[in-house]
Order: C-alpha cells, then sequence, then structure tokens
C-alpha cells in the first residue's frame, strides 16, 4: 500500500582504470602509517639516540640528575654500567649509568 519495495543497487565506488580496487583500499592505512612515523616513531628515535651518545659522553666531574631526582657530581667511572656518585658531602652513591637523565655541568674529564 503506502510502503514500496527498495531494492538494493550497486554503489558506484571510487575506481581508478588499471588499478585493482584492493590495492585502494589499503592506500588510508599507509598514510595512517606514515604520518605516525614522521610525527611520532622518527623524533622518538631521535631523542633516544641524543640520550645514548649523552650517557656514553659522561665523565668524572660531571654534574649530574638521575631518574629518581637526585644531584650529585660523578667521582669515579667504576665500570661501563656503574657510576660513583656524590649526592652530599661525604655521601656517595653507585648509580647505573643507564639512570642518569640529565647532565646539568659537563666538565673536562680530570686527568689522572
Amino acid at each position: 500500500m503506502f510502503i514500496s519495495s527498495a531494492w538494493a543497487q550497486q554503489a558506484g565506488g571510487f575506481s581508478l582504470p588499471g588499478v585493482p580496487e584492493g590495492v585502494l583500499q589499503f592506500v588510508p592505512l599507509v598514510l595512517i602509517f606514515a604520518v605516525f612515523y614522521f610525527l611520532l616513531i622518527r623524533p622518538q628515535q631521535k631523542k633516544m639516540k641524543q640520550h645514548r651518545e649523552m650517557l656514553s659522553q659522561v665523565a668524572r666531574g660531571d654534574r649530574i640528575v638521575t631518574n629518581g631526582g637526585l644531584v650529585g657530581t660523578i667521582i669515579k667511572v667504576l665500570n661501563e654500567n656503574e657510576l660513583q656518585v656524590e649526592i652530599a658531602e661525604g655521601v656517595r652513591v653507585h648509580v647505573m649509568r643507564g639512570m642518569i637523565a640529565n647532565v646539568i655541568n659537563k666538565t673536562d674529564a680530570a686527568k689522572e
């Protein structure tokens, strides 16, 4: 009566001549990945590389900040992973090299 029959019709989708339809479905995914790479992944890798270089260049006499927020001066490099840091006069602690957050004052390495 008042309701007419609705028949499904094939929608005319966007297509380029000579390009299969399946390839066009992946174009937005590739674009999203490219945006994530240039805005998120690449800057984070650059920051990590700079931090690794900073850690490899710390030496005796440098004033540092640890990840825990302690500020101290490197007294002795014990091995490639461990440093002896003076956080107060006469108070020396051992700190893992990877736990250094920042170098405040870079000094020339003391000559032995």
